[in-house]
């Protein structure tokens, strides 16, 4: 977990780095986030919403279901960034065909972010524009696989392709 003030200055970078971009951006947060503290600096959140459009939930509220909500409503080119990994939403998912279906959809929607190591910087990694199994065309196979076994999470999938042609 991070701190208040740091969570706060990557959120400030994120919606800097995004809206260069000229990105649409929605930030979903929490009241609480509107109140001058020693986390949450009341003229930097001004700042950010003059490039940002800001929906505050209440402080006590599951503001996941805001964001699925706010993706979904948004058509199927809308990107979100959170680091959650929603594993309690998939967990609520009654089979397995939906519970996959969910991870298809994450993996295409989902920009992950991640600050550089000395903090001074973010790096987003890109929403795939492809699913991430065995695919084929003709006599060609491509498969993703990875170098070394890790535990992974949800969003991570292999980015090295192996190409097999039958000749």
């Amino acid at each position: 977990k991070s701190s208040g003030l740091l969570c706060f200055l990557q959120l400030f970078d994120a919606v800097n780095c995004l809206a260069k971009e000229n990105a649409r951006l929605l930030v979903l947060g929490r009241k609480h986030m509107l109140m001058n503290s020693s986390n949450w600096k009341r003229e930097i959140m001004k700042e950010m919403q003059n490039k940002a459009d800001f929906f505050f939930a209440e402080n006590i509220s599951e503001d996941d279901a805001f964001l699925l909500y706010a993706t979904l409503q948004s058509g199927k080119h809308c990107k979100f960034v959170t680091r959650d990994f929603l594993r309690d939403h998939k967990a609520c998912l009654s089979d397995s065909l939906t519970r996959q279906l969910f991870r298809k959809w994450q993996r295409g929607h989902q920009i992950v972010f991640s600050p550089s190591a000395e903090g001074k910087h973010i790096n987003f990694m890109p929403a795939f524009r492809y699913d991430c199994v065995v695919q084929t065309t003709g006599d060609t196979w491509h498969i993703p696989y990875k170098d070394v076994f890790e535990e992974k999470y949800s969003y991570q999938v292999p980015r090295k392709w192996l190409c097999i042609q039958q000749k």
